[in-house]
């Protein structure tokens, strides 16, 4: 297994200084990646739900408060040099295709190399259109023709694409990334068509374990999700056992458990031997990289939660 930790880019991590700190922290304690949550205005109405709270509502939608998610990547890569730089995820309408590629590409260089792109159609429609992004009803078309789009801006010598929502050809695309043939693309999402994407077009599925309608937080269901997104790679031709799978969890603690509205404990809550077990668990159902959230009010807070964790579950 393979840990990573993710924060949105606010408090502690919106700060230049708390921000490489925690990113160092995060290299020296083992972590294999650091994330950050994508969003780049803040509409002053969200009608928008929210998929991941019971009663739709998004908890930080009475402050715009956040960093540009790629800029802030590339930061971090200079005071690191070894963590994998993740988008978790991506909100693919939010930026034009080209310009996304060329961002992502940057990054990758400024890492040399050390770039995961994690990937999403969005939430928040109020968002997207502040951002000219397309039609919030079309954003599923959009993002495949998004991912295909990054692939051959990429790969090929003189890319050319002619989609609904993507097309471009007479361009020059220099350089390429570093990694060969290109950074992977986790593809997140919980529901059904994510889950097909994931497995069409992705070189990874990443959901959220705490999705109400889709909810992916014991081994069982997660298991279930990912035999989803292998039906859906063979359908397509493609190998599903050649694919990455991650989870990002985003109530961890070891404060003592959690519990669900049936009374279970939460997996990720409780203590040392219950993080280890769930960690096993988890495994044996076919997950590979498991990402925590650590977010915290300060960075102190944060590299504590980090420590506390990293001390049960990252072994050397």
């Amino acid at each position: 297994m393979k840990f990573g930790m993710h924060l949105g880019i606010r408090g502690p991590a919106a700060e230049p200084d708390s921000l490489a700190e925690i990113a160092r922290a995060a290299e020296d304690m083992g972590f294999d990646y650091l994330g950050f949550s994508d969003h780049v205005v803040i509409a002053a109405s969200v009608d928008s739900v929210y998929p991941y709270t019971d009663d739709g509502r998004w908890f930080a939608e009475d402050s715009g408060d956040c960093l540009e998610q790629i800029s802030t990547i590339c930061y971090v890569a200079a005071a690191t040099t070894r963590i994998r730089l993740l988008t978790s995820v991506m909100v693919l309408p939010h930026r034009p295709p080209l310009l996304a590629a060329k961002m992502l590409t940057t990054a990758d260089v400024l890492s040399k190399g050390r770039l995961t792109v994690g990937v999403g159609v969005g939430w928040m429609a109020e968002e997207i259109a502040l951002l000219d992004g397309p039609d919030f009803t079309k954003r599923g078309k959009a993002a495949d023709e998004m991912i295909a789009g990054f692939r051959e801006l990429w790969t090929a010598p003189r890319p050319k694409q002619s989609g609904d929502h993507v097309s471009f050809d007479g361009v020059l695309f220099s350089p390429k990334p570093v990694q060969n043939p290109h950074p992977p693309i986790w593809v997140g999402g919980e529901s059904k068509p994510a889950r097909r994407r994931a497995g069409r077009i992705g070189d990874g599925w990443y959901p959220v374990c705490n999705n109400p309608k889709a909810t992916f937080d014991t081994p069982t269901r997660y298991a279930v999700g990912l035999a989803d997104v292998h039906a859906a790679a063979a359908e397509a031709g493609r190998d599903g056992s050649a694919l990455a799978t991650g989870l990002y969890v985003i109530w961890h603690t070891l404060e003592g458990p959690q519990f669900n509205d049936t009374g279970e404990r939460r997996c990720f809550t409780g203590g040392p031997s219950d993080i280890e077990r769930d960690v096993g668990e988890f495994e044996a159902a076919g997950l590979q990289n498991l990402v925590i959230g650590f977010e915290a009010p300060t960075s102190k807070d944060v590299i504590r939660r980090m420590a506390a964790f990293a001390a049960v579950a990252i072994k050397g």
